[in-house]
């Protein structure tokens, strides 16, 4: 067969599921919806303080999972068909298909993650309904159910990262891998809050937590591009996120109150509490991270690391008015800032890697 038939035939096979933009589009837009009910929620929980299983926030938290975990489970069931015509599926279609329950389905990776995510937000959802029913109102974020869905909607975002990325030869792969790399490293300033529970004296773990998964996040997705500026394009839209929310946060609240008649606390400061924990400094990371790109990935983790953990406390004098930390506290968080800030430089390549493997490209394809 020559290269003329064997193109054909492997257009007619990708043809057999969506391989465009639309499901992979979808699941993008249910992380975003995941992404402004979280925002939303979050500073509720912040200006106003206890809510029920049934609020508009966590409407668009549920309906985010919902439509990313219906777009996987359609694309997962039409690569199934396909498969059992005798069609290979084209692995841009959200990666290689890979056998799933004795290979009674055919899914591709980036879909398989994402409705994983998805299926076991459904299980935490079910049981936060239970822990309200018992409890009544939830006056935290850090439930142990809410800990349960904040880690799954953040597994349907790295499936997202994982669809993009095997369609990376195509404009629109690479601009969903920018957009879902920075929803998911915006998401991820929230999981971090678990680490508040730790002993918190000569070091701060949430500094650390932001430090570690900022790097890692924004290192893979300019690994999974492999070309100059991706790791910019990831700040500057986190940054463009970070901005719009920082107006969309407080008003949101605000309006819900007034709609259902609760009263806003009297304490309130008017900082979202969503965009004020990502990083200031992330544009100035992202450029070290841009002209230190031929170093060894763990030299510009760790420059990447010291400015976060550097920065961060500087970023709370600015947004809270806040005093600095003890000169101990300050240096010794920098130094283990540092140091993760190296490790998930080194973690954020070998993702990056990773994610270029889930499908052949060709390198010198522009996008």
């Amino acid at each position: 067969m020559d290269m003329t038939a064997s193109m054909a035939t492997s257009d007619t096979a990708a043809k057999s599921v969506p391989r465009g933009v639309v499901p992979a589009g979808f699941v993008l837009g249910g992380t975003m919806l995941s992404l402004v009910g979280l925002t939303w929620d979050i500073q509720w929980h912040s200006d106003v303080g206890p809510d029920t299983f049934f609020t508009m926030p966590h409407l668009f938290l549920y309906s985010g999972s919902a439509v990313a975990g219906i777009a996987s489970l359609v694309v997962v069931l039409m690569a199934t068909a396909a498969q059992r015509r005798g069609r290979d599926i084209n692995p841009i279609v959200g990666g290689r298909a890979v056998g799933v329950f004795g290979r009674t389905f055919s899914a591709p990776v980036g879909y398989l993650i994402s409705g994983i995510g998805a299926a076991s937000f459904l299980l935490y959802g079910l049981w936060d309904q239970w822990w309200h029913s018992l409890y009544g109102f939830d006056a935290v974020i850090a439930s142990p159910p809410h800990i349960g869905l904040l880690l799954s909607i953040s597994i349907t975002m790295v499936g997202a990262v994982m669809i993009f990325a095997a369609a990376r030869e195509h404009r629109w792969g690479v601009y969903g891998t920018v957009s879902s790399a920075s929803v998911l490293l915006s998401f991820s300033m929230v999981t971090v809050i678990g680490l508040e529970a730790l002993p918190d004296g000569t070091v701060d773990p949430v500094e650390i937590g932001v430090t570690f998964m900022s790097v890692l996040i924004l290192m893979m997705g300019a690994g999974a591009l492999a070309r100059r500026g991706g790791a910019l394009a990831v700040a500057l839209v986190v940054a463009a996120l970070q901005g719009v929310f920082w107006w969309f946060s407080p008003w949101a609240a605000r309006v819900y109150a007034d709609a259902t008649g609760l009263p806003v606390r009297d304490y309130v400061d008017g900082v979202p509490a969503l965009p004020s924990m990502i990083p200031m400094s992330l544009l100035i990371v992202a450029v070290a991270v841009e002209l230190l790109r031929k170093l060894p990935a763990v030299v510009s983790g760790a420059v990447a690391g010291l400015i976060i953990s550097a920065c961060g406390p500087l970023q709370d004098v600015l947004v809270y008015d806040a005093s600095l930390p003890r000169t101990s506290t300050y240096i010794i968080t920098v130094v283990i800032g540092t140091v993760f800030g190296a490790l998930a430089g080194m973690l954020g390549k070998r993702f990056g890697q990773m994610l270029r493997h889930l499908a052949p490209a060709k390198e010198t394809s522009h996008a």
